[in-house]
């Protein structure tokens, strides 16, 4: 079997014209894989430099395969399955800025660079007081993205058509005015000066994302892992596997189009711009996260564990489909055909055949989740209705049920139940809802409902 690298493989070499705060899973087997396709269908023909956000990650293992690496999709697709494996050879180089600060301050003098991309988690786009201009790198994502930007506005003397185009993928609602906001603090707390906050504000554009893509990862198990290899002919231990399913929604104006090829490239179906996210933002809660947050708790206390046997399950199945389209589709402010058509794609990836999706593992902290997914449907339903969903009523039952049935201990790991079948679980969630619920493990339905 061959090392995977640029001397076994083809590798283009294209303009360094993308920076990637983050290495991990996610970006490489979504965001990674639609530059290939723009570079693929269009003459986009741009390459990413990868930074590592942390002092530790993968850089290493990245570069030590010139930074190739197979992309694994696999799910459903109306229907069909796919298990597709594709080489991605978008990244030039990936850089460690703990290590290798003046490569990365060096890249804001690259006169062809012209986006960032990042996902640095939730927790990376925070502001940190403690970081200071002269550190090198600052700790905090915001913090090396300012120091970037500055540098850049003095390479080229302000020079507006220098400017940036900043997407950040992170997992918080308006991610982009999260980042904004903290980059304005750091311009402050440096006294960076308006003439630069002038020039970041002008000529940089910072857009919310919204992302959504399934990407389990690395294969752990060792035999999977020899037969991908077998059928890619290169031994890669960095292949990342993702679902079939992918969406990335972009706030901003259409203009973006132009500048992003991603209508010429085909790819409407999975990224795209709109003025407003916030509808966008509904559907993936309320449709995906509420239908799995909808049934799964019924699911399990009926004896099912994961979330692809409950598809082959008629009772479980059209309990879904019936709260679904009956009770919340109807309150989302979006095209019907559009939501129509994300509900069926939501089938499609619950009933992903490669994917043991467990439900004790969706269970957690269900608290604040059915109050976020859920509870919002519930309330417009009977808003514009002036009765009580059915589907949803009896999904709030099953939440009661699950955090309450036959209560044995609770414990720090959590509160410990027993199902219907005999056997003893754990509800995990904030402390204050589990001692709520042993307080009142003596009380009736009655009363506990109530």
């Amino acid at each position: 079997m061959k090392a995977l690298n640029k001397e076994t493989a083809p590798k283009v070499q294209r303009l360094e014209r993308i920076i990637q705060f983050g290495e991990g899973n996610f970006l490489r087997a979504f965001v990674d894989w639609i530059i290939y396709n723009m570079n693929q269908k269009t003459d986009f023909n741009s390459s990413v430099v990868v930074v590592q956000p942390i002092d530790k990650g993968m850089v290493d293992m990245l570069n030590a395969q010139d930074d190739l690496y197979h992309v694994n999709l696999q799910g459903l697709d109306k229907g069909e399955v796919v298990n597709s494996l594709t080489m991605i050879d978008v990244i030039s180089r990936a850089l460690n800025p703990y290590t290798q600060n003046d490569e990365f301050m060096k890249l804001a003098e690259q006169p062809e660079m012209r986006f960032v991309i990042s996902n640095t988690t939730e927790a990376g786009i925070a502001f940190d007081p403690t970081c200071k201009l002269e550190d090198a790198p600052a700790s905090s994502y915001p913090g090396k993205l300012t120091q970037l930007l500055y540098h850049r506005f003095k390479t080229f003397n302000g020079d507006k058509t220098k400017g940036l185009i900043i997407f950040p993928c992170e997992l918080i609602f308006l991610n982009g005015h999260k980042l904004k906001e903290t980059i304005y603090q750091y311009i402050d707390l440096w006294n960076l000066g308006n003439e630069f906050k002038t020039w970041f504000e002008e000529a940089c554009g910072v857009y919310a994302t919204l992302v959504d893509r399934i990407v389990p990862g690395r294969i752990r198990d060792a035999e999977e892992v020899k037969a991908l290899d077998a059928k890619n002919g290169y031994e890669d231990p960095l292949t990342d596997v993702g679902e079939v399913f992918g969406v990335w929604v972009i706030e901003g104006d259409e203009k973006l189009n132009d500048v992003l090829p991603f209508k010429k490239a085909g790819l409407l179906d999975k990224v795209f711009v709109t003025p407003d996210m916030s509808p966008y933002k509904k559907r993936k809660v309320r449709i995906l996260n509420g239908a799995h947050t909808g049934f799964v708790l019924g699911a399990y206390l009926a004896g099912e564990n994961i979330v692809r046997d409950c598809m082959n399950d008629e009772t479980i199945k059209g309990f879904m489909n019936k709260m679904l389209y009956d009770e919340v589709i109807p309150t989302l402010p979006l095209d019907k055909n559009d939501l129509l058509n994300f509900a069926a794609a939501v089938s499609d990836r619950f009933n992903n055949p490669f994917v043991n999706h467990e439900l004790m593992s969706i269970s957690l902290n269900s608290t604040s989740k059915w109050k976020a997914r859920n509870m919002p449907s519930f309330l417009e339903y009977i808003k514009e209705k002036g009765a009580l969903p059915e589907c949803l009523t009896m999904s709030l039952a099953a939440y009661i049920a699950f955090y309450s049935n036959d209560i044995q201990s609770l414990t720090d790991a959590g509160l410990v139940c027993k199902r219907p079948a005999g056997n003893e679980y754990t509800v995990s969630d904030d402390r204050w809802v589990l001692e709520f619920y042993n307080d009142h493990k003596d009380a009736s339905a009655e009363e506990l409902v109530h």
